[in-house]
């Protein structure tokens, strides 16, 4: 986000009741549409489609829609149809027109301020569709009701002519159509529709709605591989992979080709429904992990007019993954309905555990973090006027859902434990192990408290840390490699720029406990200079650096160690990916030399490029970087720590894709050969190069 620099000059403009601007409409939202929808980025543009498709969930809410549709055509406008009951076309008296052009053309306008029209809802509570309306170069409702089908279009949020009935429909059949394309003036950086990411939202949406059906098509013919194309460093992680997958069958036979082959295109279709609802939520993001047991659990019921949906089930890693909803709508920082489920767990396990003797009296109660070690659970309610809590709207604050949670989940979960005593005890046990490599972890985690004036505890020594203590100055740069760290310890700017050197790959945190996590020296290292703790110690405030940039050699190794570092950190530190403090730097492929002239290349298009300018002759010389360490310090310096020249490539964090981000990391970073060997195959065809990582 850009600054704007104010002189302190005089200013000769009068500010007056005049200079007050009064924006009619819906001009407020195409004056400042990141007001409305978070960014006009690319995710910005898909909010538009979850906007529209957020209204026909609602539908489904209420019991009046099974079927919802969404079609991305050639022109990549998209068409979201739904089977409910459609848009009123009756006049709104109060505003003089029909109810639809309400919708679509004023803000705050809609069936969800109370009057009877649902129960509850998610979106944007009334404003989505009017906003997308607003953001569109184009849109077009259709809607059929009392056997007849209506019309209306607006352009870039003006009504282009009056609601018309324009054909006849079947007596019984009713919902809406609606065609929108996105306003290029508005969405400068992208109006192109991402197929995976509408898949992955959808697919949740499905999901959260018992038995509702969502078909997503895709009109634009997809860009397969290139025929021929071969990408070495794609298929160097394929073959291990392979040989990963191999080492597991102990012999098995298996004849699997790494070569990406020629496929014709042809248009993408998904469909989604879950009569299981977000029982098969929890099953699905338990695909690539080893259940504790077969049961997944599932409780339900309602009180104090909040109506709770509660799945889970353990499994053998040590990372915890829950997730929360209000509404369909994802609260990543949770908020009462969580709190409720976390209460139940903790009291229902420890009072379990007692009563069957598998605590001793001497013994202390299990944390909830003992409990919900390898939990996957996903909690959604369901209620009329949800308050949320912060600026950002993301947690929930009614407190009767705290309640309702509580006590349904209490109640079911007894019952079932009393019925079910092995699966009791497994998890029992696992919490047990849990506490004692917590407490084996907290002896750990007293090694890391950074140096202060009470404690004389030291930051790491091979730390080269930079002299200005302003941490909004400050940059720290994690180096695989003695040799690539002391090039860059060398090239670095020493008053803002801090260099830590790793030594080897890092612990793959996705297969270890707490107390093994600690006990690392080189994750120890990284704690005690970011210095905000990890886990439930983790404090933002206490980061001592504002960019933290992992840089590794551009090779399938260095992607490697980076996947291991952001896994790390996404893990136990994930608000610093969150608040954009992770970066990778971006070293360059190439160096060319002609005439006592030098170019450096990040891709081989870039090479390409640069060949053409300068022509291809036999007197180039042009240098592979294998890794960093191939730089000296002041190469280092031009092309990857010069803040002037180098790039960053900015971790970001999508809080809507949080549940598909943990299944990627458990699918690359797990125990399974197999699906991170799929993971690599199906997504091949997004890597250009994988030799720049990003």
């Amino acid at each position: 986000m850009s600054e704007e620099i104010i002189s302190n000059t005089a200013v000769e403009h009068e500010y007056g009741a005049d200079q007050i601007q009064i924006l009619e409409g819906l001009e407020a939202v195409r004056k400042r549409p990141g007001m409305y929808i978070g960014t006009t980025s690319s995710r910005g543009l898909h909010h538009l489609v979850y906007e529209i498709v957020d209204n026909a969930v609602d539908e489904a809410l209420a019991g009046v829609c099974d079927t919802i549709e969404v079609i991305i055509h050639e022109d990549n406008s998209v068409t979201v149809i739904d089977n409910g009951r459609g848009i009123p076309v009756g006049i709104n008296h109060k505003a003089g027109i029909p109810a639809v052009e309400v919708v679509f053309t004023i803000l705050h306008a809609g069936g969800k301020f109370g009057g009877g029209g649902y129960k509850v809802s998610g979106g944007l509570h009334g404003v989505g569709a009017s906003v997308v309306n607003a953001l569109s170069e184009w849109l077009e409702v259709e809607i059929c009701q009392d056997g007849k089908i209506y019309k209306q279009r607006y352009e870039r949020g003006k009504v282009c002519y009056p609601l018309k009935e324009i054909g006849v429909c079947e007596k019984e059949k009713t919902g809406s159509k609606i065609t929108f394309r996105p306003d290029d003036t508005i969405f400068t950086e992208t109006t192109e529709f991402d197929f995976d990411t509408l898949k992955i939202r959808l697919r949740e949406m499905a999901f959260l709605t018992k038995g509702l059906r969502i078909i997503l098509r895709d009109e634009r013919k997809e860009d397969e591989e290139i025929a021929g194309h071969e990408n070495s460093q794609i298929n160097e992680l394929l073959r291990r992979a392979e040989a990963d997958r191999e080492e597991e069958a102990a012999g098995e036979e298996s004849a699997v080709s790494v070569q990406i082959t020629e496929k014709k295109k042809k248009k993408r279709y998904a469909e989604f429904c879950y009569e299981g609802g977000i029982k098969e939520f929890v099953s699905y993001l338990n695909k690539n992990k080893a259940p504790l047991y077969e049961n997944i659990l599932y409780f339900e019921g309602q009180k104090n007019n909040v109506y709770v949906e509660v799945s889970f089930q353990h499994n053998d890693s040590f990372n915890e993954s829950v997730f929360s909803f209000v509404n369909n709508i994802n609260t990543p920082e949770g908020g009462t309905h969580l709190q409720g489920f976390r209460n139940s767990l903790t009291k229902t396990f420890n009072d379990y555990a007692r009563n069957a003797k598998l605590l001793k009296d001497s013994e202390p109660n299990l944390s909830g973090e003992d409990i919900r070690e390898g939990l996957t659970a996903i909690i959604s309610v369901k209620i009329e006027d949800p308050q949320f809590e912060g600026q950002t709207k993301q947690k929930l604050g009614n407190s009767e859902a705290r309640g309702a949670v509580d006590s349904i989940v209490s109640e079911q979960l007894t019952y079932f434990l009393e019925l079910n005593p092995s699966v009791a005890k497994t998890i029992c046990e696992k919490s047990i192990l849990a506490q004692r490599a917590r407490e084996a972890a907290r002896k750990a985690r007293d090694l890391t408290r950074r140096k202060t004036a009470l404690d004389g505890m030291a930051l790491p020594g091979k730390l080269a840390d930079c002299s200005d203590k302003d941490p909004k100055n400050c940059e720290i740069y994690i180096v695989e490699g003695d040799s690539a760290g002391g090039s860059a310890k060398t090239a670095r700017a020493r008053a803002t720029q801090a260099i830590l050197p790793l030594r080897g790959k890092i612990l793959n945190v996705e297969k270890a406990r707490l107390d093994k996590i600690y006990a690392n020296a080189e994750i120890r290292a990284m704690i005690t200079a970011f210095g905000t703790g990890i886990h439930d110690d983790f404090d933002i405030s206490k980061l001592r650096y504002d960019k933290i940039i992992l840089m590794a050699d551009a090779d399938v190794d260095g992607a490697h160690i980076c996947t291991l570092l952001l896994t790390f950190i996404y893990r136990f530190m994930p608000a610093l990916i969150k608040e954009g403090h992770v970066y990778l730097a971006k070293p360059p492929l190439y160096k060319l030399e002609k005439n006592k002239k030098i170019w450096y290349a990040y891709s081989d298009e870039e090479l390409d490029k640069i060949l053409l300018e300068v022509g291809r002759d036999q007197n180039n010389k042009i240098q592979r970087y294998k890794g960093l360490g191939e730089m000296d310090a002041e190469q280092l310096w031009e092309t990857t720590m010069d803040p002037a020249r180098r790039i960053l490539l900015r971790v970001n964090y999508d809080e809507e894709m949080e549940s598909e981000l943990d299944l990627t990391f458990t699918t690359l970073m797990g125990d399974k050969v197999e699906p991170r060997k799929e993971f690599i195959e199906e997504n091949a065809k997004y890597v250009q190069n994988l030799d720049t990582i990003g």
